[in-house]
């Protein structure tokens, strides 16, 4: 069976692509999906199509272009390591002129018309999806356990959309304190907390995946953002 959801890899800007996912339909409200640190994977594309299935058009940014293009990377040992190295060599300025590009291209595809543009990321992506939020690219955002956002919290008056978070109650990453933090610097925004989960919950290619959490937090997604893009 054919797929419904139309893919291919577009230009976000001169040596810079993305992977772009359309719905069935062919239109609707675009969402910029900001990567882990391993790259446009399999698992990204994937959660691309689960969320054009739902009617979004959606571009995941290959955030790693300067180190190679579309580099897929999987989840330990060396590949883990040359993600951390590749996260760590990019300059904040890269980081935000990257953004600003996504979501801009994003917008301005045919296939979006006008209509709102939200983001979603994952750990590295989900800090991304914060920070996008906080430079008032995106219409709304969620964040699935960001890392390094709490290092950021004086970003957050800067935030007029509303904003999602997602966090695991096992991370090493990012220990309850830090939770706690986000949540009184973001006031008014939902804060999920799944108490069994461990970081990377949802990626159903790691050892980390926990079904039972990435369903009701992948609902309480869709929700968010069909109130928040759609309107309804």
């Amino acid at each position: 069976m054919t797929s419904p959801v139309k893919t291919q890899w577009i230009d976000v800007a001169p040596g810079f692509g993305g992977y772009l996912a359309l719905p069935p339909a062919g239109r609707g409200p675009g969402l910029v999906l900001w990567q882990e640190i391993f790259g446009v994977n399999a698992h990204i594309r994937g959660v691309a199509e689960q969320y054009a299935l739902a009617g979004f058009v959606v571009l995941a940014p290959d955030l790693f272009w300067r180190g190679g293009p579309r580099i897929e990377l999987g989840y330990v040992g060396a590949d883990r390591d040359r993600g951390i190295q590749l996260m760590m060599a990019l300059k904040s300025e890269e980081i935000e002129s990257d953004i600003d590009a996504a979501a801009a291209a994003l917008r301005e595809r045919p296939e979006v018309g006008g209509a709102r543009v939200g983001g979603i990321g994952y750990c590295f992506g989900g800090r991304l999806a914060y920070q996008a939020a906080a430079r008032g690219r995106l219409d709304a955002a969620v964040a699935y356990y960001g890392g390094g956002i709490q290092q950021k919290l004086d970003l957050a008056p800067a935030i007029a959309c509303p904003m999602q978070f997602h966090y695991a109650g096992h991370d090493d990453h990012i220990p309850p304190a830090a939770v706690a933090a986000v949540r009184a610097a973001m006031a008014g925004a939902e804060v999920h907390l799944y108490a069994d989960a461990h970081h990377g919950f949802n990626c159903w290619d790691r050892s980390a995946y926990r079904a039972p959490s990435a369903a009701l937090a992948h609902g309480r997604s869709l929700t968010f953002l069909a109130r928040h893009l759609y309107g309804a």
